[in-house]
């Protein structure tokens, strides 16, 4: 996966999440996906990345409602 596709479906992944918790500001999303993603950094394997962060980003997100 080029770099680009993988940042653009990381913005996309902060527009669904947004839409989903509405509740919790959009800059706050962005930060906790920001975070999760650098995470992978470095990782040679770039093809499941936005997945990954996508799953992680939203349990996280899940305990902030709750």
């Amino acid at each position: 996966m080029a770099a680009n596709d993988e940042d653009q479906q990381i913005e996309e992944l902060v527009g669904r999440l947004t839409d989903k918790f509405p509740e919790i500001g959009a800059g706050v999303i962005a930060g906790i996906v920001a975070d999760v993603h650098h995470g992978f950094e470095g990782r040679p394997v770039r093809d499941f990345v936005p997945l990954l962060v996508e799953r992680m980003a939203t349990q996280k997100l899940d305990s902030k409602v709750r």
